[in-house]
């Protein structure tokens, strides 16, 4: 089932601990298939290099496991709501990434200060509330996408200008309309996490970048005449 999609999910995986945004078992990659509903997900903490693309779970939009003889992911629960509540969206990704974890446990957004952040996040990503007691105790990880869904929702962001966020005393998650799309989202977040840091440490004015100069970088790559890159 899903055959081919285990087979980008898996590599999509092998992509994190590759890229350096990941240690041990720390992340996953999840797929989703729109034809039959159901995602396709990392098996929960199995090393990088003992995986295999048959080991990839196969979830419906409920949670159910329809297909796999391992565990998916713990962060399961938290895909699912994701793919529910932002319909544009095919991959999700989590990290525990050095950068982008130091920003989330401080609870400070990663604001667009400069042209990198602006070809990739349309403004700034923000920090959710920590998670309750009861939200912790009852559904972590569903409460977990809940909390993602209600910042965005709340502050008003397009979920595929900004395709990520940080869970306040948590990390990352990012997404995206392909696997490779998403774990390149997460690798840039957790790049300009550290550019930011330097900035900061560097200077202590309004650092960032005029509204001009966002639209430009976003929309030359992202826009309706977008212009960066090869057109096929």
């Amino acid at each position: 089932m899903l055959e081919n999609l285990k087979e980008e999910v898996y590599e999509a995986n092998l992509m994190l601990p590759r890229l350096g945004i990941v240690a041990f078992t720390w992340g996953n990659v999840s797929g989703l298939d729109c034809e039959t509903g159901r995602f396709v997900i990392k098996p929960s903490g199995v090393p990088y290099e003992n995986m295999h693309p048959e080991d990839m779970v196969v979830v419906d939009l409920d949670g159910n496991v329809v297909e796999g003889e391992l565990n998916p992911s713990s962060d399961t629960l938290t895909h699912m709501v994701l793919y529910r509540a932002f319909p544009g969206i095919r991959s999700v990704v989590h990290t525990h990434s050095s950068w982008a974890v130091s920003f989330a446990q401080a609870g400070v957004e990663i604001e667009p200060m400069g042209t990198t952040h602006a070809d990739n996040f349309y403004g700034t990503v923000p920090v959710t509330p920590a998670l309750t007691k009861e939200e912790i105790e009852t559904a972590y990880e569903e409460n977990t996408g809940r909390v993602i869904v209600r910042t965005f929702r709340e502050r008003g962001i397009d979920p595929m200008a900004v395709p990520g966020v940080l869970v306040k005393q948590h990390g990352p998650f990012t997404w995206g309309t392909t696997t490779q799309k998403a774990v390149e989202n997460a690798k840039v977040l957790d790049l300009v996490a550290e550019m930011n840091y330097h900035a900061m440490m560097l200077a202590h004015e309004d650092l960032r970048v005029p509204q001009h100069l966002l639209d430009k970088h976003y929309l030359r790559k992202h826009g309706i005449n977008a212009y960066y890159g090869q057109h096929h």
